[in-house]
């Protein structure tokens, strides 16, 4: 008897622990279509996934299969990006338009499917073409698998805070306008807060999101910045934050009463309503930096509210106002960036590699090009460039496909590992510099060995002007180990790296004027775009893509493209 209740026990316990720690399929519909919406005083057609704005909210557990089924009836093409998410032999999924798929043309669909693997936390979807990830975005929600925990207090409530912006004109046609004239795009009309504008903007004051709290519970607020252009400094009224992940990576906690982000940066903070019950706005408003010769360029200088009420809160109640910054508060967005740590010893940390493979020294920033004949470009444009090399999509086969299947012409694999002149990088004189003031157009990338470990010194320049660079690396989480201001220097800036608990990111914010230095693991073979996630600047050339090998055995290879691949 005992010998049978001893094995029951036996089999009872594997059976639990196979279920809890059991993954599952995840399948969506994403159907994309104009629908109408009314927005600051305006009627306004916009596109977006499945008749809401922002798009629906996906949550996952880590090591779910997501099957995401795109149906474009929507005039334009379209793809889908799920930023921040890995990619593991699923680069076919990744979703930037020419570099890993030709665009999802009107009328077609094709099926995103991939394995979301040793991540958790907050990350988001939205769509990789022209200005479309204006209005074509939402939250992706990465729980841990059953039996695991998060490594902080479990929340009472788990809240999107989707921060974006908005404009009230066809988001196509704004691009479409400053790539003809060849200027900056016209500014955003509105910043939201999941989805609304609040009260500060014309016709919006009952436009506006409404978080309702219970007193002493604490909140899990994961924040996005799904904004096209701008960083967002956010404050809650009269309330601390606690910074426990970025980018669906967990961090030593923070306390905070501001939060900054980049575009594409997630933060993820507990918030505990420890205040007396009442009602306090939440706001956002732009971190602003980019100057040309020595003026500040011209920003969406407005601020979005929405509103944090307690329960029980008696109404009428005028909410208390945070003190945000001041738009130029570099002192304060420095301090929010370079004070995360990673929390070492947390599920899927992984040491800092030690041993660098391939090293590279990157300047980022403005350049001209000349106008093309016959437009309405009265020239020179505005242009961005990489080691003064001024990326250009393909057109007729997306990169991937060109390097699976050996295709010649479409890209060469000499995207140089540092600048061809070395100069004084943040010094104004180098205006007067015209052949650093036209970077060449080209179809330049990396190649890189499977599993190397790479390191890249982002320098920002001074040509045209300084600004603040949120630089993505696709299917890579990578350390950020030093970031300062000025030219980098190999002496001095090298002692000062952390490579004991560095924060982990997708994209990071490289200071105005200044530098930062990430490493990662190339152990994702496929096609995988750098690019500074600033939608005014793929389009004229600030990004570069790594080819990265497969590995020696099948499990590391690269597999063939789904049958349904769309055509260009």
């Amino acid at each position: 008897m005992g010998r049978h209740v001893f094995l029951f026990a036996c089999t009872f316990l594997l059976f639990a622990a196979s279920a809890a720690s059991a993954t599952g399929i995840v399948e969506r519909t994403f159907y994309v279509k104009n629908m109408t919406v009314h927005r600051l005083c305006k009627t306004q057609v916009v596109t977006a996934v499945n008749g809401s704005f922002p798009g629906p909210t996906i949550h996952v557990q880590e090591g779910d299969t997501l099957i995401v089924h795109v149906v474009n009836q929507s005039p334009y093409n379209i793809t889908i990006h799920w930023h921040g998410v890995f990619q593991m032999l699923s680069n076919w999924a990744d979703g930037p338009s020419m570099v890993t798929q030709c665009p999802i043309q009107p009328g077609r669909k094709y099926t995103y499917k991939f394995t979301i693997t040793k991540q958790e936390g907050t990350l988001w979807w939205h769509a990789h073409v022209s200005f479309l990830r204006a209005t074509v975005y939402g939250a992706l929600i990465i729980r841990p698998r059953g039996g695991h925990s998060y490594p902080f207090p479990m929340p009472y409530k788990e809240v999107p805070i989707v921060l974006g912006e908005w404009w009230n004109a066809n988001v196509v046609d704004v691009e479409r306008l400053a790539t003809a004239t060849g200027t900056s795009p016209n500014l955003s009309d509105a910043f939201t807060i999941n989805g609304w504008p609040g009260d500060l903007y014309p016709c919006s004051k009952h436009q506006m999101y409404e978080l309702t709290v219970l007193k002493g519970k604490t909140y899990l607020l994961r924040i996005i910045n799904a904004a096209v252009n701008n960083q967002l400094f956010y404050k809650i009224a009269n309330h601390k934050m606690t910074v426990v992940a970025i980018d669906s990576s967990y961090t030593k906690p923070y306390v905070t009463d501001v939060v900054v982000t980049a575009p594409g940066q997630t933060v993820d903070v507990l918030l505990t309503a420890d205040q007396p019950v009442g009602s306090y706005y939440m706001a956002a408003k732009p971190y602003a930096t980019a100057t040309v010769n020595g003026q500040l360029l011209p920003f969406a200088n407005t601020t979005t509210r929405g509103v944090l009420v307690y329960d029980g809160c008696p109404s009428p109640v005028t909410p208390l106002m945070p003190a945000l910054p001041a738009f130029n508060d570099t002192p304060t967005a420095h301090k929010f960036y370079s004070s995360l740590k990673g929390s070492v010893g947390a599920r899927f940390w992984d040491p800092v590699p030690l041993k660098v493979d391939h090293k590279m020294f990157v300047t980022i920033g403005l350049a001209l090009a000349p106008c093309p004949a016959n437009t309405s470009c009265t020239g020179p444009k505005l242009s961005a460039s990489m080691n003064n090399e001024s990326f250009v999509e393909p057109t007729s086969i997306s990169l991937l496909q060109a390097f699976y299947n050996n295709v010649n012409g479409v890209f060469t694999a000499d995207f140089p590992s540092k600048p061809a002149i070395e100069f004084d990088y943040t010094n104004n004189s180098i205006n007067s510099n015209l052949p650093m003031l036209f970077a060449p157009k080209s179809t330049k990338v990396a190649k890189l060995k499977f599993n190397s470990v790479v390191e890249i010194i982002f320098q920002n320049t001074n040509i045209l002007g300084p600004e603040n660079h949120p630089m993505h690396l696709h299917g890579f989480d990578f350390f950020i180990l030093a970031q300062g201001f000025g030219n980098y220097n190999p002496k001095t800036d090298r002692k000062k790296f952390n490579l004991i608990n560095p924060q982990i990111r997708n994209t990071v914010a490289v200071p105005v004027g200044g530098w930062a230095v990430i490493r990662f693991v190339a152990n994702n073979p496929g096609v995988w775009i750098l690019h500074c996630h600033l939608d005014m600047h793929l389009p004229v050339g600030l990004a570069t893509a790594f080819m990265v090998e497969n590995g020696p055995t099948p499990d590391t290879t690269l597999p063939p493209p789904p049958a349904d691949l769309p055509r260009c």
